[in-house]
């Protein structure tokens, strides 16, 4: 049973089933668009993530994940403060992609700008038909700021990217998912339920194994061939001398599923 939780703020809702969390980003009537109080109960949340908590998923009230910077608070920033506005929010990012908890995201409507560099700091994304992926920063007279030409970019490619930013163009769920933008292209109303059908899934695996894969893959693709495969015979050492191996052996041997929690 889904309860609210105290740690809902004026632009967030969270909600608990079992060791899941759902954090529900609540600014309905501005598409969910990203202000500084959002930014800030993200970090607020995964600086310090509800004891027991195994697996996240972030959406978005009202039909939209998130359409982007809320170009209202940033008409007159200044060079300086944009610095530090966009470090902290690259700040706030990794703590979503590295901070150990597997964090899955339902993406309908506007998944924009910087919705999408949101999106892309979860590890699974689910796309239902009405989510439509753009960077209109160009048409903005501005330049990603939260970790696109790395999240992004990487995932595109800096070819398409650029191609992306330039034209202003939107893809689907389909061609999202063809992209690598979205791992799941699901039909109207069945992202929740997929959603938490995942996050089951893998708040089940073993937890150091977990934290192993959030943090070491994308870091050994950072690496040369050389010490990415020493990292990995790093990672698989411990892993294997792990309490969670030694259940998942035992498991095996007994014919059973593990019970890694």
């Amino acid at each position: 049973m889904m309860q609210s939780s105290a740690r809902d703020t004026s632009v967030t809702r969270v909600e608990f089933d079992g060791d899941i969390a759902t954090i529900i980003f609540n600014r309905p009537e501005k598409r969910n668009a990203m202000n500084d109080a959002l930014v800030d109960a993200l970090d607020a949340f995964f600086s310090n993530p509800p004891e027991g908590v195994s697996a996240v998923i972030l959406r978005g009230e009202g039909g939209h994940f998130c359409s982007g910077l809320d170009l209202a608070e940033h008409e007159s920033r200044k060079p300086i403060p944009g610095v530090y506005h966009s470090r902290n929010w690259h700040r706030v990012s990794e703590l979503i992609e590295f901070g150990g908890l597997p964090v899955i995201s339902v993406l309908t409507g506007a998944v924009i700008g910087g919705g999408l560099e949101i999106a892309t700091s979860t590890h699974v994304r689910i796309a239902e038909p009405s989510v439509r992926f753009q960077l209109p920063e160009g048409r903005r007279g501005i330049f990603v700021g939260g970790g696109a030409t790395v999240r992004v970019g990487r995932i595109l490619g800096a070819d398409r990217m650029r191609e992306m930013m330039l034209t202003g163009r939107s893809y689907g769920a389909e061609d999202g998912l063809a992209l690598g933008l979205t791992h799941y292209a699901v039909a109207e109303g069945e992202g929740i339920p997929l959603a938490l059908k995942l996050a089951r899934r893998i708040a089940d695996n073993a937890p150091f194994s977990n934290y192993l894969m959030i943090n070491a893959i994308s870091r050994i693709g950072d690496m040369s061939r050389s010490d990415g495969m020493f990292t990995e015979s790093l990672a698989a050492a411990m892993s294997q001398s792990s309490a969670g191996a030694q259940e998942g052996l035992r498991a095996f041997l007994e014919k059973r599923e593990p019970k890694f929690r």
